[in-house]
């Protein structure tokens, strides 16, 4: 529930000096001039007070197109760098600053360059969750949404590499016939699904649709009646007509599926350890989940914590993302 913010704040803030979080929410976003956009792995609380919420390829174009002079990326790490990449002029702050990504963690700057200079003929197409160094080091950048049309935007004799997840790009040389070499990276959230615990969910639920996100594992997807980022699944529990799902991803995606179809059952799919069927925090990120409303009013209050970046990176990194968003 969103109240009053009282001694949690710190700072010296009292009970009776801050009476309505979600009141200096808006007072802050008016006064700063402020826009805040939130991924659909924010806690729903979050999401209900953003402008706009949506997948890293839809939040990358709304800080493009950002007119405000504060953008609050309420996300990850990397999610923010890329609003500062393409908005240098613009303060962009992010709630709290040890939100990461544990893909993005998995390819260090200096291992992936070590790689990619040993593949001299190679173009490099690197996933959005990466950090600004990695991207510095890409030829293209591309999402879960339109990985497909980056990868068919590259000649066909032309060797890439793809990174740093894994399993995303496994599912990529399947759906597009292209072969990659791929960085060893993985998500920590979409590995722990388990294909056991998700057929045994399913036998109970013969009617549930399993809808799962293209960086588990083979043998989820194996399972999976749809396949796709988090707006086409989102899209799929909309339009498809089951009356139950099996989600395979950040379970903060279900709250958009309970708004657009509040009429049908969503379900988490499980991890290996939980005892039955979907536990409450299986699937959760915790690097998302460190953001809260508390920190979203500090963050617009104090303008802190600030996302920077050196030019030289900014620029390496902001060609290969224009060229993601020139491919539409």
């Amino acid at each position: 529930m969103i109240g009053a913010l009282g001694s949690r704040i710190g700072h010296g803030e009292t009970a009776a000096s801050i009476v309505d979080v979600r009141g200096e929410i808006e007072r802050l976003r008016r006064e700063r001039n402020a826009v805040i956009l939130a991924h659909y792995y924010q806690e729903p609380e979050i999401q209900d007070l953003a402008d706009h919420v949506g997948d890293s390829l839809a939040l990358a174009r709304k800080a493009q197109a950002a007119e405000a002079d504060v953008i609050v990326f309420c996300g990850v790490h990397f999610m923010a760098e890329t609003a500062k990449i393409l908005n240098p002029g613009r303060t962009v702050v992010l709630p709290d600053l040890d939100a990461g990504c544990s893909l993005a963690d998995s390819c260090p700057p200096d291992e992936f360059r070590e790689f990619v200079e040993a593949r001299p003929d190679h173009k490099v197409v690197s996933y959005v969750n990466t950090s600004a160094a990695v991207k510095a080091l890409s030829d293209v950048i591309c999402t879960s949404s339109n990985a497909k049309e980056v990868i068919a935007s590259i000649p066909e004799d032309q060797p890439i590499i793809f990174g740093p997840d894994k399993h995303l790009g496994r599912y990529l040389v399947e759906q597009t016939g292209r072969e990659m070499t791929l960085w060893p990276g993985t998500c920590m959230v979409h590995v722990l699904f388990s294909e056991r615990k998700i057929r045994e969910l399913k036998l109970r639920h013969p009617d549930a649709e399993v809808l799962a996100h293209p960086e588990c594992e083979q043998r989820v997807l194996a399972l999976a009646d749809h396949v796709g980022s988090t707006t086409s699944l989102i899209n799929r529990a909309a339009e498809s007509p089951a009356p139950e799902f099996i989600v395979a991803t950040e379970p903060g995606v279900i709250h958009q599926m309970q708004r657009l179809a509040p009429d049908k059952t969503f379900m988490r799919a499980p991890g290996e350890g939980s005892p039955d069927g979907a536990c409450e925090a299986c699937g959760e990120c915790p690097h998302m989940r460190l953001n809260t409303v508390e920190k979203l009013y500090l963050c617009l209050r104090d303008l802190s914590p600030e996302i920077q970046l050196d030019e030289k990176t900014r620029l390496s990194a902001l060609a290969p993302i224009e060229r993601m968003l020139e491919l539409g």
